[in-house]
């Protein structure tokens, strides 16, 4: 027996690079809101996956998200942090700022980026005081949500870390405080099996079995995380080049999505958001720029209709916001 998974996709085509942000073309908003609206099919709610940060002028990733968000569809805004001089308490404000702002069209707010990544500029985790940030911005996150009476949940996320030697999880535990764990609604796992470092297609299931049980039952549970708390995956994708087949992407995400499904009650797995929708530039070799399952002139590799397939066949079509 199975749930239905909430599913949902990063609509941009700029990603992250361990030099920074790819340059992508610019999005077609017409074009983007059809892909999404095929995508989202007769389900009430399908997430878009929006970026800004508090340390970047407030700019947006995708541009001028609210456009994308009608019929049905909410953002799950991620509120970067990357405050080079530990500005916690502006942080604070930052969130409370955004979330009086924007509240109506949000599903979820995801506080800080991979705080627990390090040598990527564009991501949290070098940058000072973030741990602190993550706890407190959790808390303050939902402290002005239940404040203007709206539902949204808070969470934050990671990547997958298997060094016994790193103490993020340890410290957040440390770091949290009963008005933490009240105010976590998920914790958010961005993770790309195949792509960083290659997995056979046949050991693709177990793979992701593997990673989501350490997750759950040892990164999270340092953390003093409860298994009552579900991890949404918020970043999962498999990129493109001329050595890697759009056919192949169909296939080890498929077999991705699947497993995830199979193994969300064992895990407690309730949402699913691919990355992402489009190429940064489909003629660049580099991997980072062809994460999307269109090409950057939206024109659909194999892997959108196998998307819009399992939404269709795996998605919870009645929950709404």
């Amino acid at each position: 027996m199975s749930r239905k998974l909430i599913f949902g996709i990063y609509p941009g085509g700029t990603s992250g690079t361990e030099a920074g942000l790819t340059i992508a073309k610019p999005d077609n908003a017409i074009l983007v809101n059809d892909a999404l609206a095929k995508l989202q099919g007769s389900h009430s709610l399908f997430l878009v996956r929006c970026y800004t940060s508090f340390g970047s002028a407030n700019e947006w990733t995708p541009a001028n998200p609210l456009q994308y968000v009608n019929n049905g569809r909410k953002m799950d805004l991620v509120v970067g942090y990357q405050s080079k001089d530990g500005d916690v308490e502006g942080w604070i404000d930052f969130i409370r700022n955004i979330i009086n702002q924007y509240g109506r069209y949000l599903a979820k707010v995801q506080i800080t980026e991979e705080p627990n990544l390090h040598n990527i500029p564009v991501v949290d985790g070098d940058y000072p005081r973030v741990r602190e940030a993550v706890v407190e911005g959790v808390i303050a996150a939902k402290e002005v949500i239940r404040k203007i009476g709206l539902s949204i949940e808070v969470g934050f996320n990671a990547v997958p870390t298997f060094d016994p030697a790193n103490d993020f999880w340890r410290e957040i535990g440390r770091l949290a405080t009963p008005a933490f764990y009240e105010s976590l609604d998920y914790v958010g796992l961005d993770f790309f099996p195949d792509v960083f470092r290659p997995v056979a297609l046949d050991e693709l299931k177990e793979a992701v079995w593997f990673v989501l049980n350490h997750f759950r039952y040892t990164s999270m549970a340092e953390a003093n995380i409860p298994f009552t708390i579900p991890i949404h995956i918020t970043e999962n994708g498999w990129a493109t080049s001329p050595e890697r087949s759009a056919e192949k992407q169909a296939k080890v995400l498929e077999c991705v999505i699947r497993a995830i499904h199979e193994y969300q009650i064992e895990m407690n797995v309730t949402h699913y958001e691919l990355f992402g929708l489009r190429d940064a530039d489909s003629q660049n070799p580099n991997i980072f720029h062809q994460f999307g399952i269109m090409q950057d002139d939206y024109l659909p590799k194999p892997a959108f209709a196998m998307y819009q397939r399992l939404i269709a066949e795996l998605g919870n079509r009645d929950i709404s916001l």
